[in-house]
């Protein structure tokens, strides 16, 4: 009997185990995650000031400007979730299934084998510079490419593709527009962005590092 009742117990406590390891610790492991992951000025120095000076470095880019644009897209955390753009979603579908041409130069021929899972992703915003996953196809690399270890040189070779050259002529407010809304700033002055404070933050913040470069 008392040997019944031990099975039972080392039973009960098994499953006990299984279920922590199954909620409790992923739920622990996310607390402890929010807690510790910091936004702000001083953590985008933190946590990718060396990689994106290296980067800034190779692609002749304003380090300044790239740690102004981290901070735009995920304030300096560590630990980034992505975002989901379901329009974009939408629009990646409709070109996998021949119903467009084309969206921003993605054809049906690089979607062809794509699952709706995979097009989740590539209508997803990845990594410090929330790069959006269908960019990477222009990069030929996956989209863990970007939001892994190597999302800073990823972006910044993206940046320097694309829009690299308003960078290098100190034309800031058309490089922060081009990247949240895919142009340069309109002759009006007025900001297509889906904050209409982005560029101007963006300048903001570019005044800070460029302030605290040497310190």
């Amino acid at each position: 009997m008392k040997q019944q009742k031990s099975l039972i117990l080392v039973f009960l406590l098994l499953i006990a185990l299984v279920l922590f390891l199954m909620y409790g610790l992923p739920y622990l492991k996310e607390v402890y995650r929010n807690y510790n992951n910091k936004g702000g000025l001083e953590m985008v120095e933190e946590n990718y000031g060396k990689d994106i000076e290296k980067a800034a470095n190779e692609f002749n880019l304003s380090p300044e400007y790239l740690k102004a644009l981290c901070m735009l897209e995920c304030d300096g955390k560590h630990y980034i979730a992505p975002r989901f753009e379901k329009h974009v979603f939408k629009r990646l579908k409709k070109v996998r299934d021949g119903e467009l041409t084309n969206y921003e130069n993605v054809t049906q021929e690089m979607l062809t084998d794509a699952s709706d899972d995979a097009l989740k992703n590539l209508a997803s915003s990845w990594g410090p510079f929330q790069l959006m996953g269908y960019k990477c196809l222009l990069l030929d690399i996956k989209v863990k490419d970007i939001r892994g270890d190597e999302a800073i040189y990823y972006g910044a070779k993206w940046i320097d593709m694309t829009y690299g050259d308003f960078i290098r002529k100190n034309r800031f407010s058309d490089a922060f527009h081009h990247h949240n809304a895919g142009h340069a700033l309109p002759k009006s002055g007025k900001a297509r962005t889906h904050d209409p404070n982005y560029v101007k933050n963006g300048l903001k913040h570019m005044k800070y590092f460029i302030k605290n470069k040497d310190s």
